[in-house]
């Protein structure tokens, strides 16, 4: 059992509060998922994507939940559950006792395993974080697209801990197209969508609008209407979505996983500084 590592890498992220540790521990678990998944060959048939993504291999300052992925080639048979036993093996090395629930609908093209832990955080030292008063578990859920729009581009990549491993991942540009669908397409308001999409304008991704485009024909209010997406149409829409947002509630969803230094920038959010953003988007873009 290596709690020490586990302990130190928690001290490596010098928290401030309680709410930090907790985003902290389970990204060090999401970590050693991923490893797990690795070491079993998972990455031959899925890449990684969504916002542990962006976090773990791109360097986004916001932390998140989940562990998504695609499919890299549709058409065959998937079961996660193949890959469940190395997942928890590689878990227990580290001294964590996860049980796992499939939480997946039998007609559903997206499978899904909720992982949790409550021994692990018993046996590491907290500075703010009290374990069973805070909360009950340490969760992850964990997402694959089995029938993933076309058009998706990856690479590999790599990460360091628990120990050197490689990951294949969406490129950028892909990750940005399958945030524009979930900002155009999602039915309700994710804040973290939009601390995300102002991430990608600040870094000048571009946006892989093959992608987009299938995507919006697979799902959402335009589906099956054979759309080409491109800029214009692309940033028209998006700015009859920021019409359309709580912005208050937007910062509410996306406050509990960012640090305290970030908090003012959110504060500013609001119709105008989206349409800021969507003008840089629509710049460079050009």
């Amino acid at each position: 059992m290596n709690i020490s590592i586990i302990q130190s890498r928690l001290d490596s992220y010098n928290c401030k509060t309680a709410q930090e540790e907790e985003n902290a521990i389970r990204e060090i678990a999401q970590e050693i998922v991923l490893s797990g998944l690795s070491r079993a060959g998972f990455f031959k048939k899925a890449a990684f994507q969504g916002g542990t993504c962006l976090r773990v291999i791109y360097g986004i300052e916001r932390f998140s939940e989940d562990l998504d992925f695609v499919l890299m080639e549709t058409g065959e048979k998937f079961e996660l559950e193949k890959y469940t036993g190395a997942m928890r093996e590689e878990l227990k090395m580290y001294g964590f006792e996860f049980t796992l629930g499939n939480r997946s609908d039998a007609d559903s093209a997206v499978q899904k395993q909720f992982i949790k832990d409550n021994s692990a955080v018993k046996l590491i030292a907290f500075k703010h974080f009290k374990p069973g008063a805070d909360t009950r578990s340490v969760k992850i859920k964990l997402e694959i697209d089995t029938n993933p729009p076309h058009g998706g581009k990856t690479e590999v990549k790599y990460l360091d801990y628990p120990f050197a491993f490689e990951v294949v991942v969406q490129d950028i540009e892909s990750l940005f197209a399958g945030k524009c669908h979930a900002l155009l397409c999602r039915e309700y308001v994710k804040g973290r969508d939009w601390y995300d999409f102002a991430w990608y304008v600040s870094r000048k991704a571009g946006i892989n609008f093959t992608l987009l485009s299938a995507a919006i024909n697979q799902v959402g209010p335009w589906e099956g209407k054979d759309l080409n997406i491109g800029k214009t149409w692309c940033v028209e829409n998006l700015r009859k979505r920021v019409a359309e947002i709580d912005w208050e509630k937007a910062r509410d969803d996306v406050k509990r996983f960012l640090k305290p230094h970030e908090l003012p920038s959110v504060e500013l959010w609001n119709a105008n500084f989206f349409n800021d953003r969507i003008d840089k988007l629509a710049q460079y873009l050009a």
